[in-house]
């Protein structure tokens, strides 16, 4: 079984793309603290970059920014890749198959009052090219 369930902060907003068949994926990254305290006392914080696809993808890229509280249901997943010097790198994400939103609209930890649109301007972002949709983790 292959599972994870997170609550923590986006680190940075989201951003809101989609592969060139049109599919909409979100990526966005946030932080969990741990339950204890280090010996000096401080909080330690894990870091986990977390991939949404589709209408849950959209959702994501309009209400979340920077700060909002989430809890996500979903599952591990590695991916390799090689890197401008050649070497092999593993990266492993989540992918995440529920999000739920915890910060309210008036708590100013994320919400903004209006959505924000998908795209800014005519120009779509650039995206990593998949061969086909046979690469999708579903």
């Amino acid at each position: 079984m292959n599972k994870v369930y997170l609550i923590g902060n986006l680190t940075r907003d989201p951003e809101l793309s989609e592969t060139p068949s049109g599919i909409a994926l979100c990526r966005f990254s946030i932080a969990v603290n741990r339950n204890y305290s280090s010996s000096d006392g401080e909080r330690q914080t894990d870091f986990f970059n977390i991939t949404v696809w589709r209408t849950q993808a959209e959702n994501c890229g309009r209400y979340l920014k920077k700060g909002s509280k989430v809890a996500i249901v979903g599952s591990l997943q590695n991916r390799t890749y090689e890197d401008k010097d050649g070497n092999k790198r593993t990266v492993t994400d989540i992918v995440a198959n529920e999000v739920e939103f915890l910060s309210s609209k008036g708590s100013g930890e994320g919400q903004e009052e209006e959505p924000r649109p998908i795209s800014s301007g005519s120009k779509k972002p650039e995206l990593e090219v998949m061969a086909d949709d046979d690469q999708l983790p579903f």
